[in-house]
């Protein structure tokens, strides 16, 4: 369990916190490239971290990330015109490039006004799929990540986004907890039997053993753990590694994960697929696997979990019964939920925006999440006595997941030689 003040240092994103001030220090996805303004199309509002900023691309297709108030005298940028090079608000005209640069201020006549000034736009860039922005201080913008999704085109790689209305920790803290799925997804794993899918086929064992033996250890990138099952006489160790603030590189090798705080209350969890020999971003390999894990857009609308669902009556809540079908269920459903998108998501939402965790009872079966709160608090603290976050040293990319069999005397971190391990946690949970 952890204290109501750490709960809070750990949850809490919004400006001058001491979480919202360390996750300002990573390069962070914003939003998903497909989902962008076209060149020259109206400006979007998103929200990021309790923050609003405008997103749009100028003429040539360069994404630029603006806050909500012009420079000038604070009028919405949602208003604004994009026209050609820049962002021009509708108050007073001033234009704004991607990159900052003020390019018109109509209403001053001094010629050179314009060039002592630059407006309120964060560095972006645009890679896998997605648009990510640094929020920091200026100063101390870190390199850029290259994850291996990266190096995919389009039709090699799978992009979707859901909306999670609860606290960006509480998704995290389920993508770390191995021992849930053989409980929460039986139905979902049973139907991996008799599918295609390279997906199903890599989580089938996972339906047999509810009890994994568990281990963790602190990484310079943040920490990495294993979930071992035995199946059929084979050792299975399926490494996960979370690389801080809130990327999950998954055990299956081709699937990467980032939880973004929209505010306190809310967050996109962004998901990557990939696959260097198969066009998995095409049809149908693409609607087989969204539909799979309840990513596809029908089901993401029924449960409210896209921008424009997540708070209409549709979002799951108590009031609806966070869109349980009982019915279903006492027919031999385990869940009576959709998949395994909307099981997480029910768990993570049921139990509060901001899970209290001074209530909580964990096990050894929850040694990640024990890791995972102690790697986020470390950050925090970091931010909030300006000393060093020792993540930001490290090459987030070079956290891998993977699944593998392995012997009975085999360690299972030779799997992962290349990370980098600070404090071997030589705590078992079996």
């Amino acid at each position: 369990m952890l204290t109501r003040q750490d709960n809070e240092l750990m949850c809490r994103t919004g400006r001058d916190t001491a979480m919202g001030d360390a996750m300002r220090r990573f390069w962070l996805p914003v939003a998903q490239s497909a989902e962008m303004p076209l060149p020259n199309g109206d400006p979007q509002t998103i929200e990021v971290l309790g923050e609003n900023f405008v997103v749009w691309r100028d003429g040539q297709g360069r994404p630029g990330l603006y806050a909500q108030g012009c420079l000038h005298r604070g009028a919405s940028m949602q208003l604004a015109r994009a026209e050609g090079d820049g962002l021009r608000c509708i108050y007073h005209g001033w234009k704004f490039a991607v990159d900052g640069t003020v390019l018109e201020t109509p209403n001053v006549s001094d010629p050179g006004f314009k060039a002592r000034i630059k407006g309120r736009t964060y560095p972006v860039r645009e890679a896998g799929g997605l648009v990510w922005a640094y929020l920091g201080p200026e100063d101390e913008e870190p390199p850029f990540p290259h994850w291996a999704f990266m190096d995919q085109p389009d039709a090699h790689r799978i992009n979707a986004c859901a909306i999670v209305n609860c606290n960006f920790v509480q998704v995290m803290e389920g993508l770390v907890d191995s021992s849930h799925l053989t409980v929460l997804h039986g139905s979902a794993l049973a139907q991996t039997n008799d599918s295609d899918l390279d997906y199903a086929k890599n989580i089938s064992h996972m339906q047999f053993d509810a009890s994994p033996t568990i281990e963790a250890d602190e990484t310079d990138f943040g920490f990495h753990y294993v979930a071992i099952r035995e199946t059929d006489g084979a050792r299975m160790a399926r490494v996960t590694s979370f690389a801080t603030p809130c990327f999950i590189a998954n055990a299956n090798g081709d699937v990467w994960l980032a939880i973004v705080p929209i505010n306190d209350e809310r967050c996109r969890f962004f998901h990557v697929w990939w696959d260097a020999d198969k066009p998995v971003g095409e049809e149908p390999l693409r609607s087989h696997q969204l539909t799979f894990v309840g990513l596809d857009e029908p089901t993401l609308r029924k449960y409210g979990m896209t921008a424009d669902t997540c708070d209409s009556p549709a979002a799951m809540s108590l009031a609806n019964g966070f869109g349980q079908d009982r019915a279903r269920q006492r027919n031999g459903h385990f869940t009576g939920l959709d998949s395994i998108t909307q099981e997480d998501a029910a768990c993570s939402i049921s139990s509060g925006t901001i899970r209290d965790r001074s209530r909580e009872l964990l096990s050894t079966a929850d040694i990640a999440i024990s890791r995972l709160q102690r790697t986020l608090l470390a950050c925090a603290r970091a931010a909030r006595d300006h000393k060093e976050i020792p993540a930001l040293r490290a090459e987030a990319g070079r956290a891998i997941g993977v699944s593998a069999e392995i012997g009975a005397d085999e360690d299972w971190r030779q799997l992962v030689p290349h990370h980098r391990i600070v404090s071997p946690v030589r705590v078992r949970a079996e």
